[in-house]
């Protein structure tokens, strides 16, 4: 937003005055934040840094310490610059002390060997500045114009992710909570630069604030979420002085302009709204059950309303006993356009098993990946009959709907889950959340079963199916975060190794030392180090328990 001392020397009222650089080359490419014209010595004390001083000299100290002191006073307030215009102090040149002392600051200190009048120089750079104050209004009303038009179409990550690496000009990456990259944008470097190794190197990023600048890393970074409940990061990276012209030095990076900090708070923005609005395209009455079981997913509605509107489309829900359903296919092809006809090929399949099970209930896709149903049924003694004879005409609706003849195939496979049969509406959702869960988990396991419940699934599987949740990210980050972060400076010395080691053998330390190859010493030692970094007692069952849920959550988190 601000022109370089440099730039400044190009301007024509200055190039008028015969300007003659004497001291401080290396400080040419300082901002230069306004125009300051003086005469008294003490000047100093009235800045603020980023000054450019104009002076004729006529007010400065006549010694040579003073006029050292007088130097020093300017660069320690960090003014950009000092022209001296010569004539009526200094008529050739201005004195060798004060030339020394400048360059001996890195202070520019420049002559100007024709009388100049200096109202011109100021309202040139400080037209200057508005002009590059309007050119980022202008930008800036860019960014918020470009997002907002990308938050109305829906636009998916991928595309948020490039707008803005296209209005930066600078890579942007998209993570969740686990330092898993979900979207990129090299904005035209080698992706593999980009990404190797990302997760050491996301770790080794922590700025202060929910949006900040690393300076040491170069990346601009700021949280992903909404509603309180933060799920990712979105970064920007800005090499400072290797991309911004107005750095004092190349070893003190600059911090990316305001105009950056906007685009990619706007940015993630987007993103946490656009992870907020579902689109469908479902007839009204599937609309409508989507909107009930969404409610008791989300507690947007009392339940009272929700079994009141439920019942006006020929759903009784109270005085039922409830079991929720989770239907979706084994492989995950989400968010491309067969994914979504598949998906509702499958929502009319599971409404049609529901007709021809003669079972009553709410049904309706629930994401882009599953289909949910909430039988309500008049027996509790008959759930298990139920969910069979819904399981069985799931698989015929299927099987009839595939394509006829030698040239037909058979339907891609599918998992159907049930939750826990609950007798209150206001327990609905537990049991569909099972469901849900249980539905993602089974896609690890076994083939076999035609309706999956809880006990079929394992701790491995059930936190398989929550690896994208925050919360379990956050679990993960709080108990192997500080190991992690180790890990990724050290990367010849994995101490998670030997944690896994360790909790697979039972803490028997003297198996997990030979399966992990070394002496017992050697890991006795490297135990010690872990206890230490993660401050846990690893003889202590409880530490132990948390530590092998949390390297299990890692893996699901992990394994993509």
């Amino acid at each position: 937003m601000f022109p370089t001392v440099r730039e400044v020397l190009a301007l024509d009222p200055v190039r008028h005055g015969g300007p003659r650089l004497v001291a401080g080359q290396d400080g040419l490419d300082r901002l230069v934040r306004w125009v300051h014209a003086a005469e008294v010595p003490d000047i100093a004390a009235l800045l603020n840094g980023g000054e450019l001083v104009l002076t004729t000299g006529i007010g400065l100290p006549g010694d040579d310490a003073g006029l050292r002191a007088f130097i020093g006073e300017l660069a320690d307030v960090g003014v950009s610059g000092l022209l001296v215009e010569l004539g009526r102090r200094y008529p050739t040149s201005v004195p060798r002390v004060m030339i020394a002392a400048a360059e001996r600051r890195g202070l520019p200190l420049v002559e100007l060997r024709r009388v100049t009048p200096f109202v011109r120089i100021t309202e040139a750079v400080h037209a200057l500045i508005v002009d590059a104050q309007l050119t980022e209004l202008r930008a800036t009303e860019e960014i918020h114009q470009r997002f907002t038009d990308l938050s109305v179409e829906g636009a998916e990550p991928a595309e948020v992710v490039h707008q803005a690496a296209r209005l930066a000009g600078c890579p942007v990456v998209l993570e969740n909570l686990s330092r898993q990259v979900l979207a990129y944008d090299t904005a035209g470097e080698r992706a593999e630069l980009l990404l190797g190794s990302w997760e050491q190197q996301s770790r080794r990023i922590q700025p202060a604030g929910r949006t900040a600048y690393d300076q040491d890393a170069g990346w601009l970074v700021t949280t992903v979420g909404a509603r309180g409940q933060d799920w990712g990061r979105l970064l920007l990276r800005w090499p400072g002085a290797d991309l911004a012209p107005g750095t004092a030095s190349p070893a003190t990076p600059a911090a990316p302009p305001t105009r950056l900090t906007i685009l990619i708070e706007r940015a993630a923005s987007t993103l946490a709204l656009g992870r907020l609005i579902r689109r469908d395209a479902e007839g009204l009455e599937r609309q409508i059950h989507r909107n009930l079981l969404t409610a008791l997913l989300d507690h947007a509605r009392p339940v009272d309303e929700v079994a009141l509107r439920a019942r006006a489309l020929g759903v009784t829900l109270d005085r039922r006993h409830l079991v929720g359903v989770v239907v979706r296919h084994r492989a995950d092809e989400a968010g491309t356009p067969l994914a979504q006809a598949r998906l509702r090929d499958l929502a009319d399949a599971v409404g049609q098993a529901l007709r021809e099970a003669e079972l009553t209930g709410l049904a309706s896709a629930l994401d882009d990946q599953a289909v949910g149903a909430l039988l309500a049924l008049r027996d509790p003694a008959a759930e298990d009959r139920s969910l069979a004879a819904f399981a069985a005409a799931l698989h015929r609706v299927r099987r009839d709907a595939a394509p006829p003849g030698p040239g037909g195939t058979a339907p891609d496979a599918v998992i159907v889950a049930a939750g826990s049969g609950v007798d209150s509406l206001r327990e609905a959702r537990r049991s569909l959340v099972e469901a849900r869960q249980v539905a993602d988990a089974a896609r690890r396991g076994r083939h076999d079963l035609t309706v999956f419940r809880l006990p079929h699934v394992g701790l491995a599987g059930l936190l398989h199916l929550l690896r994208d949740e925050p919360r379990l990210q956050t679990f993960v980050e709080r108990e192997l975060g500080p190991l992690l972060a180790h890990d990724a400076e050290h990367p010849r010395e994995r101490l998670l190794g030997t944690l896994r080691a360790y909790l697979d053998h039972g803490r028997n330390k003297s198996a997990a030392a030979t399966a992990a190859h070394l002496s017992r010493p050697a890991f006795y030692e490297r135990l010690a180090r872990i206890a230490r970094i993660l401050d846990v007692d690893l003889d202590a069952v409880d530490d132990c328990l948390s530590l092998h849920v949390a390297l299990l959550a890692l893996d699901a988190v992990r394994d993509t």
